[in-house]
């Protein structure tokens, strides 16, 4: 039976992409603190990863297969891209430092974050596709790809495991921490950060735009 053990340059394409994929998705960005906070408030987490899980896979392969060609066709795609993720970012981190600031009663008004599967679901596109780091690591997925040539296939098949298994630690992670969040104090510090977190990149792309 065929597997990539057996094909040694098919293998050696994946675990190079596994370790890209590591290097680029385990981070605590813009869509891990999205997934960690609807984790925590037990709200849709499923249905999240699996949106994102879907994302990753559809872009990755799309990167493999030649999403450079398409970026250099529209140009101007990128620069509508980060300056639409910029004020992404800063939408939400305003709404999480709101959040920080404004006295709650724990997990209860948590939920009240994000009411609906439907708005949970759009807020994991958001985080994914509105998100210029997200399109800045399916490019080096894609550049880093067409070195493997034949076996290219194998790379993506290994930037998609590094994803799945980083949203799992994600998933994981959140559920496990989430009986200290019984605290409301401790939601407001966790916005805090996350508003933090999003005000940080969006600055930081708005710099690297200018």
């Amino acid at each position: 039976m065929f597997s990539l053990v057996s094909y040694p340059p098919l293998f050696s394409a994946w675990a190079s992409g596994v370790a890209t994929g590591m290097g680029l998705f385990a981070v605590v960005g813009a869509q891990s603190a999205f997934i960690l906070r609807q984790g925590l408030m037990r709200a849709h987490l499923i249905s999240v990863i699996l949106i994102c899980a879907l994302i990753d896979s559809v872009f990755i392969f799309a990167s493999v297969w030649g999403l450079q060609a398409v970026t250099a066709w529209l140009p101007g795609l990128s620069e509508f891209m980060l300056w639409f993720g910029v004020s992404f970012l800063l939408w939400y981190a305003f709404q999480s430092a709101r959040r920080a600031v404004t006295h709650t009663s724990g997990l209860v008004a948590a939920r009240q974050a994000v009411p609906s599967r439907r708005g949970a679901l759009l807020g994991a596109v958001g985080f994914s596709l509105l998100n210029p780091h997200f399109w800045l690591d399916m490019m080096v997925v894609g550049s880093l790809a067409d070195r493997f040539e034949e076996a290219r296939i194998g790379f993506a098949i290994g930037a998609l495991t590094a994803s799945i298994v980083w949203l799992a630690i994600l998933g994981a992670g959140s559920r496990l921490f989430a009986p200290l969040f019984s605290n409301p104090r401790a939601w407001r510090i966790l916005d805090g950060i996350i508003a933090v977190i999003m005000t940080g990149l969006a600055l930081g792309l708005a710099y690297k735009g200018v």
